[in-house]
């Protein structure tokens, strides 16, 4: 057994395929619609859908997914350019400058409320993440 990839659920998949592919620089790698694979293993997919198909019915809930149960981690060289580009579209939670041993690095949610890391690749590399 291996594991693929994560799939976050969202409300509005063309706002979340935006998001990750024209702010975060994602390639899609295919696109069906309810769900976008993005190169790398990465996924998305519309949560009503994929509770239908899943569980035979949609929930009521109009909460965001990915309620403080779920971080996704992206890496870049750049981290301070990357962050630069994406802090207009997204929500800062806090930003780390490395000083006290930990890598350089941003938390945030998405306009739709998935919290997402950004942190610096040569310094994760480095130990060892």
């Amino acid at each position: 057994m291996r594991f693929v990839n994560p799939i976050p659920f969202v409300r509005d998949i063309a706002q979340s395929k935006a998001f990750y592919e024209k702010t975060l620089g994602l390639t899609i790698q295919q696109d069906f619609g309810s769900f976008v694979l993005f190169e790398g293993g990465f996924a998305t997919h519309e949560g009503e859908a994929l509770e239908q198909m899943i569980w035979g019915k949609a929930s009521k809930d109009e909460q965001p997914y990915g309620r403080h149960n779920l971080l996704l981690y992206f890496e870049h060289d750049d981290v301070d350019a990357a962050f630069a580009a994406i802090a207009p579209h997204v929500d800062l939670i806090h930003r780390s400058n490395g000083r006290h041993g930990d890598s350089v690095s941003s938390a945030f949610t998405t306009r739709t409320g998935m919290p997402l890391k950004l942190a610096n690749r040569r310094i994760s590399n480095q130990r060892g993440a």
